[in-house]
């Protein structure tokens, strides 16, 4: 290891290191599970007093993660939450898990890394291990983290270190979990990646070191946008052969039976979730530096922003040929999470759906197993506080129209199917159902 730091390396590799995860959310929580399987001392920070407050009481707010080992965490004597970033310099390792939205121009919002890094500068101590985690532009570590934490006067290589390793979280998969899925690592210096890559092999079963930060972050974006794009590209396909009489999820069925040559991508009523959606705009605004138009992803993006207003267009549709209107109509929106069988609704393009309906004079109420109230978001404001209804018969009875955007596995959608007159399938559903209502693939 080049210009050895032997303390840190033995800290390490004796699940002696104490570490430090800031965000507790769908990326920090899974981490500190894992890091606690193997018995390291975790301190989780968070801004989110409530989060702290129910971590300290034993109760969690994310769905998906496996109880056991997660109640086993809270009682292990090894996991404190605490929103006191004071205690930053009692780490060894920090693991930077924050939000990377975008502002409302669509460029990247920096203000959660830069308020974070601020905090780690404030406490930043000798041999400690810096990691941000943020799915971010390529140069966010080694030029916006690196000069404002070498403002301590600490060098970095030298005093402290400091990597990049996307996280990869898919909420909710159970055969790729955070110890499972290929951990990619690059360092600012060659020892900060050496250490990274030293640290992560602890508790994840592959770590693929690459060249440096900025390699680990175009690596995460390289990824999004291939999905980004893909997703896009099968929406539009849907709505050409929608427009010929084609039923695109027949074609795919078909398309997928060739073993070699395709991939696979289902439609649906836009992106959604905290990385595809802002993903690619962020490599986009960071190439324009170099004075390069990134027009793929661009026109990625406005197909698949576009797509709630095709959806709503489709019920539009669907009343008329009913002698209806989207004014005064009950229309129940069937899921708002942005991916099936998870709580997280973020970036969910269903609020871009029913903020459009409401628009247009619509009465919108909504049903997620998974998400019992309308979470507040900086965007959509309409719904929050609105709770998820009951799918009973007399409920059922009074929609005109139900939409469904998150195929959650644990719906009765053919009892919804038989009571509701129309349904505006977004995601294929209905396909072999056997229903009274008037069905239309959207």
């Amino acid at each position: 290891m080049a210009k050895s730091n032997s303390s840190l390396e033995k800290k390490i590799t004796s699940h002696k290191a104490v570490v430090g995860i800031i965000g507790l959310g769908y990326v920090g929580l899974p981490l500190a599970i894992a890091l606690n399987e193997k018995g390291f001392k975790i301190i989780g920070f968070d801004v989110d007093k409530n989060k702290v407050e129910m971590l300290k009481a034993g109760k969690g707010y994310i769905k998906h993660l496996d109880k056991k080992l997660f109640q086993k965490m809270l009682k292990s004597g090894n996991f404190e939450a605490t929103w006191d970033f004071s205690k930053l310099s009692l780490p060894d390792v920090i693991l930077v898990c924050v939000p990377t939205p975008l502002t409302v121009q669509r460029e990247p919002d920096m203000s959660y890394i830069i308020s974070t890094t601020e905090k780690i500068r404030e406490n930043l101590r000798k041999d400690q291990l810096v990691v941000l985690e943020s799915t971010t532009y390529p140069g966010t570590t080694d030029e916006l983290m690196k000069e404002m934490l070498e403002k301590t006067g600490l060098k970095e290589g030298k005093d402290f270190f400091l990597a990049f390793s996307p996280e990869r979280e898919d909420p909710g998969r159970k055969d790729f979990t955070t110890t499972t899925t290929p951990k990619v690592v690059g360092g600012v210096s060659k020892i900060a990646g050496q250490l990274a890559t030293l640290f992560y092999s602890q508790f994840i079963e592959r770590v693929v070191p690459v060249k440096d930060a900025r390699t680990a972050e175009a690596t995460k974006l390289t990824e999004n946008i291939f999905r980004a794009v893909n997703i896009a590209l099968v929406n539009e396909l849907k709505i050409g052969y929608d427009k010929m009489g084609i039923d695109i999820w027949e074609v795919l069925d078909a398309a997928s039976t060739k073993p070699f040559g395709f991939m696979r991508f289902n439609p649906g009523p836009g992106w959604g979730g905290h990385c595809i959606p802002l993903d690619p705009f962020y490599l986009s605004w960071k190439v324009r530096e170099y004075g390069f138009s990134t027009r793929f992803i661009e026109l990625a993006g406005e197909i698949n922003w576009k797509m709630p207003e095709y959806v709503v267009e489709k019920v539009s549709s669907g009343l008329n040929g009913m002698k209806k209107s989207i004014n005064g109509s009950k229309i129940l929106i069937l899921g708002i999470a942005y991916k099936k069988n998870i709580d997280d609704a973020r970036e969910t393009p269903a609020f871009e759906i029913i903020e459009k309906l409401i628009e247009l004079g619509a009465e919108i109420d909504f049903h997620d197993p998974f998400v019992p109230v309308c979470p507040e978001t900086r965007k959509h404001m309409k719904m929050a506080g609105k709770k998820s209804i009951t799918i009973d018969h007399k409920n059922l009875k009074k929609y005109d129209a139900a939409v469904v955007v998150t195929d959650h596995s644990n719906v009765d959608y053919k009892k919804i199917g038989n009571v509701v007159p129309l349904i505006i399938d977004t995601r294929g559903v209905y396909r072999k159902l056997n229903v009274k209502a008037k069905i239309i693939p959207s």
